[in-house]
């Protein structure tokens, strides 16, 4: 490799990440870039994360206190070395030229802030078709938004060291959002981009509750901040998909018309029931295509709660921000430097 190539550090934030941290490690490892250094940042797990990270011969430092993704990330970038640094959450495997592509991306164009990479549509581990169908509804969610984007997929991403400094950390009173915030914050002076180019397969959960619990703390920790900015992130959440949701949502309200008005009220959730399919139709057409018929009614029935869940945490949001001021304020800007001390089967 030529003598001049710029230092990546690549970040790895843990949380009793032990299942995935193996196949995260080597694949950092063995990317086709040097040179590399490989920090692992362990928010105080209680699994064998750590012994795991230090047999594999990388450096591991520690936050103070549980923090959450934002504060690793944070205490990671603080104990880099590199030029540019390499944020990967640690149930990711990289393809082996994720840190060279995503370093060229980089070089090649000084206006692009960051550039994200997408996760294959299968899981890093398949233990179960909960896995399976997130695998493939983040997957599709995220080539649909490829190209330029307003917040950060914060799976894996590269960004300069300079620019990560002249923007400030993240902030480290978010758990569910830091991406989202950091994304709207960078994007005032630079391109954010996701590209396929960047790549790599993903662990997931594997229990429906713990999945919805996620989307709808999500939904939730949202509402400040569009409410702020008036304006949904350019990507992830379309006007389809919010549509989809609230359909969801009436499709459940309406139900029980039935017991007054009789079997022919049904008439009502069904037809919402078919407006919030209809939203989503191009994404149910690309899983039919790649899965067999079970598998994507299956999958339409845990989106059906996912979207059930997006849509709760959005309307328990939208009462604690008129609740409660502490929650309107939560996107505060906090000041770099106190926030850096601080330091989140197919059938």
């Amino acid at each position: 490799m030529p003598a001049d190539r710029p230092l990546v550090t690549v970040v790895v934030p843990n949380y009793n990440g032990a299942r995935f941290l193996p196949l995260c490690l080597r694949a950092a490892r063995e990317q086709t870039y040097d040179p590399i250094e490989i920090i692992v940042v362990d928010d105080h797990s209680t699994d064998e994360s750590v012994r795991i990270a230090r047999s594999a011969g990388v450096n591991v430092i520690h936050t103070p206190a549980n923090g959450g993704a934002a504060v690793a990330r944070n205490a990671g970038a603080a104990a880099a070395n590199g030029e540019i640094l390499f944020f990967v959450d640690a149930d990711v495997a990289l393809a082996p030229d994720a840190v060279a592509t995503a370093v060229a991306i980089l070089e090649a164009d000084p206006g692009v802030g960051a550039a994200c990479g997408i996760e294959d549509p299968e899981p890093l581990f398949r233990s179960g078709r909960v896995e399976d169908y997130r695998a493939i509804q983040h997957h599709y969610w995220s080539v649909a938004s490829e190209g330029e984007v307003s917040f950060l997929w914060s799976a894996m991403f590269a960004i300069r060291a300079t620019v990560f400094a002249e923007i400030g950390p993240f902030n480290p009173r978010l758990r569910y959002t830091e991406e989202v915030d950091y994304g709207h914050r960078l994007g005032r002076r630079y391109r954010v981009l996701l590209t396929s180019a960047i790549g790599g397969r993903m662990g997931h959960d594997r229990e429906l509750t713990a999945l919805l619990r996620k989307l709808f703390h999500r939904g939730r920790a949202r509402v400040p901040l569009y409410a702020a900015r008036r304006r949904f992130a350019r990507g992830y959440e379309t006007a389809s998909r919010a549509w989809a949701s609230l359909a969801a949502l009436l499709t459940v309200v309406t139900v029980p018309l039935v017991i007054p008005y009789g079997p022919a009220a049904a008439a009502v959730p069904a037809a919402l029931l078919a407006v919030s399919l209809a939203c989503d139709a191009h994404m149910y057409r690309f899983v039919f295509a790649r899965r067999c018929p079970l598998f994507g009614l299956f999958y339409a029935g845990v989106h059906f709660l996912v979207n059930l869940a997006i849509i709760g945490g959005v309307a328990a949001g939208a009462v604690q921000w008129l609740s409660s001021a502490r929650f309107r304020a939560l996107y505060e800007e906090p000041a770099p430097a106190a926030a850096v001390a601080g330091g989140g089967g197919a059938c």
